[in-house]
């Protein structure tokens, strides 16, 4: 994972006060983030070397992609709040790698109070189908991660549209922008994996994907 420097300034989430209760749902089966038996860093570097992602899947086969097709899976994001970036294979050829998933649930962070819990991989595995089905190169721009419950409790107390029992608060959330693609794309493309939430912030432009029930919000 590299670091940048640059910072900016909080990002609110707004004009969501009508779906609260969609972005609670429920808590799905434990997450699985087993470390890849074998799978050395060397290792994961040499495949990120010499493995590339052929054609982007299309939104008809979403599902295959998340249930294993393909030999990598890939996450790349920017968080404009606290300068970072990062570019990992976080599985290989079924497995998950350790050491990136660490990365992710570090990069995920909460990071008004620096703390750190695991990232569902099933979250991880929506975000990745939806990027590659999007088949874009830049990296998604994460606004909201994990939340600690007090982070939650302060963002509700200043928006209306944030969920008392946020799934966010599990590390089982996203919220995601893409420079060069819409909300209703990439909502289009998170909704084909059928496999979590999508909620729609077109006025704050930025997706939720979850792994909680399969539903949709927003507009």
């Amino acid at each position: 994972m590299t670091y940048n420097n640059r910072t900016s300034g909080d990002e609110m989430n707004k004009g969501a006060a009508n779906v609260r209760s969609k972005e609670t749902g429920q808590a799905g089966p434990t997450m699985d983030n087993t470390a890849s038996k074998g799978v050395s860093r060397r290792g994961l570097l040499q495949a990120f070397a010499a493995t590339s992602l052929v054609a982007a899947p299309t939104y008809a086969n979403a599902f295959g992609f998340l249930k294993g097709a393909g030999d990598i899976r890939r996450i790349k994001m920017y968080n404009g709040r606290t300068g970072e970036s990062m570019d990992t294979i976080y599985w290989v050829e079924g497995d998950y790698i350790g050491d990136a998933l660490a990365e992710v649930n570090h990069f995920m962070r909460d990071w008004r109070r620096n703390e750190v819990i695991r990232i569902d991989t099933r979250t991880l595995d929506i975000m990745a189908a939806s990027h590659a089905l999007l088949d874009v190169s830049e990296p998604y721009v994460l606004l909201s991660g994990y939340r600690s419950p007090a982070t939650n409790a302060m963002l509700r107390a200043r928006s209306s549209g944030v969920a008392k029992s946020s799934l966010h608060m599990t590390g089982k959330a996203a919220d995601l922008r893409l420079g060069s693609r819409s909300v209703s794309q990439m909502a289009r493309a998170a909704a084909s994996c059928n496999a979590g939430g999508v909620g729609r912030y077109s006025g704050s432009n930025f997706v939720h994907m979850d792994c909680g029930p399969v539903r949709s919000w927003g507009s």
